[in-house]
């Protein structure tokens, strides 16, 4: 095997590239997550029954992405980001502090997603500039999920 090629099959450098812009995903990831948890726990409100559920699912979905995210780091010879610090420092998404209110908490869900889907849309063109099929295909069936909770929580939203 090449020295510069990595145990499955990609350069090492691009690999290197790539698990960057993934800690940087998983970064925003672990923010977002702990967003919808206090949302879930400080939701208030005539809508409370549905969201507090709605956003049970949505952290609970979200944290496989995030344990799928840093073995895919694992996996491309990386070391996945594991302290709050640095999560804080390198992500977009930004802490959602004191938020309860119905509007408030689905407006920033929907911004958090979109940041996500932006950052993904971006992954999935740099692995598949490497051949990446892996990275690729998670990136892939990440965006098409979350573009449909986007339009789902848009139209709830503006209902």
């Amino acid at each position: 095997m090449e020295r510069n090629i990595s145990a499955i099959g990609l350069g090492i450098e691009d690999s290197s590239a790539l698990a960057a812009s993934l800690n940087d995903l998983l970064a925003n990831y672990q923010i977002f997550y702990q967003n919808l948890r206090g949302f879930h726990w400080n939701i208030k409100g005539d809508k409370f029954f549905e969201l507090h559920l709605k956003f049970e699912e949505l952290y609970n979905d979200v944290i496989l992405k995030i344990d799928e995210v840093a073995e895919r780091i694992l996996t491309l010879g990386s070391t996945p980001l594991h302290a709050y610090s640095d999560y804080l420092a390198s992500s977009e998404i930004k802490e959602a502090k004191n938020l309860s209110d119905t509007s408030s908490t689905i407006t920033t869900t929907l911004g958090n997603f979109t940041a996500l889907v932006v950052k993904e849309r971006a992954l999935l063109k740099q692995a598949q500039e490497i051949g990446d099929e892996g990275t690729a295909t998670l990136m892939s069936d990440y965006i098409s999920q979350q573009e449909k909770t986007i339009w789902m929580l848009s139209a709830y939203q503006n209902r």
